[in-house]
């Protein structure tokens, strides 16, 4: 089995179907990872593809992509915030479809020296890009109480945050909190009996998105996406937790001039009508995995799919 095979990204069949491939057009993949999807849109017509992903170890599996595509396929080792700008450097200036598949890879949660995953007896790292100097270290031992657990109930709406955050700080001051089974034993300490999830994982969620700065390269993306997408190409975005989600969905009814009514004697939704639309909502609510692959890969559970075509 190969590494392509192990890794296949979650919902491939509905995001290719949704990005309407054609010979001759372009597209970029804004979340290379181990190349699942860069692989089968090339696959799928004559097109030329751009993938982008801030994570060099995943250089690798870019390289078996350019040997077997040649020159229809460019990988950029970038932030995808920075897609809209890098693809001038490929004399580049609008592309046909865009997919993001949001959040941490199933690589970098199984190789346990990247320091993401809650049972791995390494340093506490969780840094998409390693060249960055601030980890998941950094901010489990010197963020003051007040700022951890905003933190942790920010990104990982996590209902013990201040209490988690306190036992941090007082465990630090005997001796460093240094690996990521350390600090999920912490979170633990807050929860009895069992549990379905890990009660460590909105903890780990929320110190991973503070230390990639997720949520704010996602709003800088989506963005990005208006300057270069043509009319009619299509935006996909996977995501696997609901602040994402919120932000996908909010973007994506601002950039369709939909907005919610705050009287309940108007409809849900009104259009404004001074709006310049920049988008068609394709998918009305978000999109889930079937259950079939729900039951091959359970990490798919929590993914929810939106499409959205440019005007």
């Amino acid at each position: 089995m190969t590494n392509h095979q192990f890794h296949k990204p979650v919902m491939l069949n509905e995001v290719i179907e949704n990005l309407a491939i054609k010979d001759g057009e372009v597209y970029i993949d804004a979340t290379f990872g181990a190349g699942g999807y860069s692989s089968a849109i090339l696959e799928k017509a004559e097109c030329k593809l751009i993938a982008f992903d801030r994570d060099i170890s995943v250089k690798k599996f870019a390289e078996d992509l350019h040997k077997k595509f040649g020159d229809r396929f460019v990988f950029k080792n970038q932030k995808f915030s920075e897609i809209a700008e890098s693809i001038k450097q490929e004399n580049i200036h609008e592309v046909d479809a865009i997919v993001f598949d949001i959040g941490v890879s199933s690589m970098q949660l199984d190789e346990k020296i990247r320091g993401f995953s809650f049972d791995a007896q390494e340093k506490l790292d969780m840094r998409m890009d390693q060249s960055q100097k601030m980890s998941a270290f950094d901010v489990v031992n010197y963020e003051g109480e007040e700022e951890l657990a905003n933190i942790i109930f920010k990104y990982g709406e996590e209902p013990k945050a201040r209490k988690i955050a306190k036992k941090i700080v007082l465990d630090r001051k005997i001796k460093p909190i240094i690996t990521c089974v350390e600090l999920a034993q912490i979170v633990r300490s807050f929860y009895r009996g069992y549990h379905k999830t890990d009660p460590a994982t909105k903890t780990f969620q929320a110190i991973r998105i503070f230390v990639n700065r997720e949520l704010e390269e996602l709003k800088l993306a989506l963005n990005a996406t208006l300057k270069i997408l043509k009319k009619d190409g299509r935006l996909v975005v996977v995501s696997f937790h609901s602040l994402e989600d919120k932000i996908v969905k909010d973007f994506f009814r601002e950039q369709a001039g939909l907005k919610n009514s705050y009287s309940r004697y108007q409809p849900d939704e009104i259009i404004d009508k001074n709006f310049k639309r920049n988008f068609q909502i394709i998918t009305k609510s978000a999109v889930s995995p079937s259950q079939f692959e729900i039951d091959i890969n359970p990490r798919s559970r929590s993914a929810k799919m939106r499409v959205a075509h440019k005007l």
